[in-house]
């Protein structure tokens, strides 16, 4: 009965086995077509999308691609391009970058916007004396110095304050005839009319002299009253100021018309400012300016343009101002540097775009206009008045139009931008310009020339060629680099070669292909056209 029973078993597991190998199958190819459309297969959302090579492209700019890596004679490797990286088409004045590249240089951009263009002139300028406020102390007669009083250059003095004595024989004979006049008149009170006015036209002549000389009408009442003559007439100060200048000297003589002090009021002083040529528009009489001292960086003080000067410098092309200042306390000292600025009256909105957005060549300036990502137009533009921050667009450019305000001048390096620039006329059209002499040929420069010596340590050919019509050379002798040695290997002097050839470097002419004369066809001509 057991042994019966182990059989039917072994039996029951055959046909179990067998039926679960017939389902597995008959299910294989369902679940093998499931994997391949599985979404774990698929590739995950967050991973990058690899770029499409196209081909490898001449280091040196020359129209030779590869579908391979390699490198060209002078062992520098062939750039891959990718798509989205192709080079604009011919003619077109379009700059392509790659999105990569972009982010990796960094660059901005900004549309051009209106805006009130608020202008702040600077100039360097100085403390000077103003000059309505200088006085001499100058007698108007002979004499000598009796009594010095006011004895230092720099001192302060009062209005009215004694500076010195005189004393004068003249002065002494004027005021005895003046007493004597007065004493006169009194005694001809009671007489005739003609002689009391003879003897008063005597003694009003006498005083005319003497405040003629500036004395003081107190001391001439004073001589009036007692009829005594001083021997000194005190000179005082007419302004309360300082003794900028002083040349009395106790026992001095003097002439007449001799200045002894030079006095100057410094409670107002004057700010002489240098304003550059270009600026000059934006300084205007009245105008506000704020001034700062190097002795006072804490301390801004404030005058106004009394004055902009009718004459230019050509030494420095700069135009002088003026600028009134109130001096409390007298901290402005004659003589001290200042810095002006002046801010221009705001006028309408103008179009304009950041002052780093446009590059000057010296002769033109040109934005780079953003069409799209990764695509760049240079374009001429028109400036015209400029702030710290901006400058206004004249011409070339629409309200809203995006331009590179960061890194346009690496965007020049990685793309060729002065060849791009230099493929359009001033007008900035390139069709008006028509193909440059080197399109039709090759990115390089052509010419047809004789060599006349190899240098065997470096190779170095010297060359006498014809014109080269892309570069606007005559016909010269010069010396060469040949990219590899295998260039030259088989050339002699005096052997009439055709040859392309690039700058590798300011200076550093670089041979890139050589053709002897003989095999393009061409007559062997004298280079120079003799």
């Amino acid at each position: 009965m057991k042994a019966g029973s182990g059989c039917a078993v072994a039996v029951v597991a055959s046909a179990v086995g067998a039926a679960a190998g017939y389902w597995g199958g008959t299910r294989a190819p369902a679940t093998r077509d499931q994997a391949a459309t599985s979404p774990a297969a698929a590739p995950e959302p967050g991973a990058k999308k690899e770029r499409k090579l196209l081909f490898y492209r001449n280091p040196m700019g020359l129209p030779d691609t590869s579908p391979t890596p390699k490198k060209d004679p002078m062992g520098m490797d062939y750039i891959p391009v990718y798509e989205g990286d192709e080079e604009p088409a011919a003619g077109s004045r379009q700059i392509r970058i790659s999105v990569d590249k972009v982010q990796k240089l960094g660059v901005k951009s900004e549309p051009a916007a209106l805006r009130v263009l608020d202008k702040v002139v600077r100039a360097a300028g100085r403390i000077e004396v103003d000059e309505r406020r200088v006085f001499t102390v100058a007698p108007k007669f002979e004499g000598w110095v009796e009594r010095l009083i006011v004895n230092a250059t720099g001192q302060p003095v009062g209005r009215g304050q004694p500076l010195f004595e005189a004393y004068s024989p003249e002065l002494v004979s004027a005021q005895r005839e003046y007493a004597i006049a007065a004493e006169g008149v009194k005694a001809l009170q009671g007489a005739g009319g003609e002689a009391q006015a003879g003897m008063q036209r005597l003694a009003e002549s006498s005083l005319a002299r003497l405040r003629n000389w500036d004395v003081s009408d107190e001391q001439v009442k004073a001589l009036a009253q007692s009829g005594e003559t001083r021997r000194t007439l005190t000179f005082r100060s007419p302004v309360a100021g300082i003794v900028m200048e002083k040349k009395a000297m106790q026992g001095m003589r003097f002439m007449p018309g001799e200045a002894l002090y030079q006095i100057a009021d410094l409670s107002t002083v004057w700010v002489i400012a240098d304003v550059f040529e270009q600026d000059i528009a934006e300084a205007k009489t009245g105008d506000r300016g704020k001034v700062t001292i190097g002795a006072y960086p804490d301390r801004t003080f404030e005058g106004r343009v009394t004055y902009v000067y009718p004459t230019l410098k050509p030494e420095t092309r700069t135009v002088p101002i003026r600028l009134e200042l109130a001096n409390p306390g007298q901290l402005l000292k004659p003589g001290m540097f200042a810095q002006v600025e002046l801010a221009g009256a705001a006028k309408a909105k103008v179009l304009t775009v950041p002052a780093s957005a446009v590059i000057d060549s010296g002769t033109r300036h040109i934005a780079l206009i953003q069409l799209a990502e990764g695509r760049f137009e240079p374009r001429d533009v028109k400036v015209g008045r400029r702030s710290d921050d901006y400058l206004e667009i004249v011409d070339g450019l629409r309200d809203g139009e995006l331009v590179v305000v960061a890194a346009n001048f690496l965007i020049d390096a990685e793309s060729n931008l002065k060849a791009a620039i230099a493929g359009f006329g001033p007008g900035g059209s390139a069709a008006a310009a028509g193909p440059s002499p080197q399109a039709a040929g090759s990115v390089g420069h052509h010419a047809d020339g004789t060599v006349d010596a190899i240098d065997p340590k470096t190779g170095a050919l010297t060359v006498t060629h014809g014109p080269v019509p892309s570069l606007k050379w005559p016909g010269m002798t010069m010396e060469f680099t040949p990219a590899n040695s295998a260039l030259a290997k088989d050339l002699k002097p005096g052997a009439a070669i055709s040859f392309e050839f690039v700058e590798r470097k300011p200076g550093e002419w670089v041979i890139t292909r050589i053709v002897p004369r003989a095999a393009v066809g061409g007559p062997n001509v004298n280079p120079k056209g003799h």
